[in-house]
């Protein structure tokens, strides 16, 4: 039995899918005006470890990560580097995509 603490009722519940077999899931992923470090990582690590142990149940899992490429601090950095936002934030996210893509197959 999956349990999960509800942010809603303050209380540690069962996990009881809406869709029988179906799962979704989001996560936030990161603000690309920088290389990710080690605590960034946390986050990435704990929803992969969630999908991967759902999908070990049988759930069939649809996982959605965001990724920010506008906010103030890409804005700022962008304008420091004398680069378009979509250059400057392409690097990063070149750099994310292709760590994540590595880390699949682990």
């Amino acid at each position: 039995m999956l349990k999960f603490f509800n942010t809603l009722t303050r209380k540690i519940e069962e996990f009881r899918p809406i869709k029988k077999r179906k799962v979704g899931l989001y996560s936030c992923g990161p603000t690309v005006y920088d290389f990710i470090h080690i605590g960034n990582y946390r986050a990435y690590v704990s929803s992969d470890l969630l999908k991967r142990y759902l999908e070990y149940l049988g759930f069939k899992v649809k996982h959605v990560m965001n990724i920010t490429d506008v906010d103030d601090k890409t804005i700022r950095d962008s304008q420091k580097a004398k680069k378009t936002l979509k250059e400057f934030t392409d690097f990063y996210l070149k750099f994310f995509l292709n760590g994540q893509q590595k880390a699949r197959d682990y």
